[in-house]
């Protein structure tokens, strides 16, 4: 197994917990995001991954570049240790909260959205800062609503037991914090994200703890 991540890359960092609860042993290929105008694209890594992002996986004659897709590829190939309950509503409520980040929050918000707001169209840091906590402050405001009124969510996003919609979660509110979102608004996701992050397989795949970091 390999993985081109990023240290501070959300999606990566999803995929990082995700084999590390399961277990999984892998190869971790930083990916520069920032240096040379970004490493991810460059020729021969956009062969590989079209998109130029960040994560790329491979395991066997496989290539994944998208971070749902490569959790539910885990889920499917390593079931030893489940990321999803074992109903079919379960199931269904926690791709729900995981797309709440995927499709509705990380977009927006992703490198070369900023990047384009700058560069492109001009905008200062301080607008594209606004932009950014305009468009993670109202994901978050609706991710919180989903987990104060389900019965289904306990200690973590659904029950007691680490789930994909929890690789999601923890990697957005570390992102919130770093661009200066207050998540104590939202004591759910606090309760949540506080919870997530004790646990060992969470630990490790934590941006400070990656080969990359800086």
């Amino acid at each position: 197994m390999k993985l081109y991540t990023y240290f501070r890359s959300s999606a990566a960092y999803r995929v990082r917990i995700a084999l590390n609860l399961k277990g999984l042993k892998y190869d971790a290929v930083p990916v520069h995001l920032l240096r040379g105008g970004g490493e991810q694209l460059q020729a021969n890594y956009v062969k590989m991954n079209p998109s130029g992002l960040v994560p790329t996986f491979q395991d066997d004659f496989i290539t994944l570049t998208q971070s749902m897709a490569i959790l539910e590829y885990l889920e499917d190939e390593y079931p030893e240790v489940p990321l999803m309950p074992k109903d079919s509503a379960g199931r269904a409520r926690v791709r729900e909260l995981a797309q709440i980040v995927a499709c509705d929050i990380h977009p927006v918000n992703n490198l070369r959205v900023l990047r384009y707001l700058v560069n492109d169209l001009g905008l200062s840091e301080e607008v594209k800062t606004q932009w950014y906590r305009h468009w993670i402050v109202g994901g978050l405001d609706v991710l919180e609503k989903h987990l104060a009124r389900d019965p289904s969510a306990g200690p973590l996003c659904h029950g007691y037991l680490p789930t994909i919609a929890d690789c999601f979660l923890v990697p957005q509110v570390f992102n919130a914090q770093r661009n200066g979102v207050d998540i104590a608004a939202y004591p759910n996701i606090a309760r949540i994200n506080a919870a997530c992050v004790e646990i060992p397989a969470f630990v490790a795949a934590h941006p400070s703890n990656q080969p990359d970091a800086e």
